[in-house]
């Protein structure tokens, strides 16, 4: 059995997908951020980092936190959504690591600048924009040339980035000159898991 302990977010929203894809059975820990309950002593014994996901895995003893390792954990541990050729592994595994290393700081960092950041910084939204116009180019030209990020496989990969355009389309950052990224992200948005997955522990509302 999997204990999850999430809230309603991009990187939280990637885990409860991927459970659902992958049928996997867990227990729900909703942990509310807006309260601070990241921050109590309990859940910083699983995270110190104080951020969700963590997975606890009561049959290997394992605890895992950030998303991109617990993707690849579930994926390996389910035998699924991780091609097994070694081409389709590590192009898998390059798009998820593009997506943690990239896509989903780039993106936070505009969410915090345009709608969090106490101080209007022009500048610091201006990057931001241009950094993340620049990530959904890239994007679009791989999804130009093949159906998934992995290429012909729906993956881990299509799940790490899905987390984060699901949320920029909540909050308006516009990806729909990008054709191959929007319809993708209509493709991706249409299955059964994943249309169930971001309503855990509840749907997004808009910053």
């Amino acid at each position: 059995m999997l204990d999850l302990y999430t809230d309603s977010s991009p990187n939280g929203f990637k885990v409860t997908i991927a459970l659902h894809e992958l049928q996997l059975p867990y227990r729900l820990h909703p942990v509310n951020l807006d309260t601070g309950e990241q921050h109590r002593p309990q859940f910083l014994a699983l995270n110190p980092h104080a951020r969700i996901p963590v997975i606890h895995d009561h049959e290997t003893g394992i605890t895992l936190f950030e998303s991109a390792a617990i993707l690849l954990y579930l994926a390996e541990r389910s035998g699924s959504l991780l091609p097994q050729d070694p081409v389709g592994r590590w192009e898998t595994i390059k798009w998820l690591q593009f997506h943690a290393s990239s896509v989903g700081p780039i993106l936070g960092q505009r969410v915090h600048f345009e709608l969090f950041a106490q101080q209007q910084l022009p500048a610091a939204i201006a990057r931001y924009r241009r950094l993340s116009e620049e990530l959904f180019a890239v994007l679009d030209a791989r999804l130009a040339e093949h159906p998934y990020l992995a290429a012909d496989q729906y993956s881990i990969a299509d799940i790490a980035h899905f987390g984060w355009t699901h949320i920029a389309r909540i909050i308006d950052f516009d990806f729909s000159q990008h054709r191959h990224l929007s319809a993708w992200h209509d493709r991706v948005a249409q299955r059964p898991a994943v249309r169930l997955g971001v309503t855990i522990p509840a749907p997004a509302s808009g910053a």
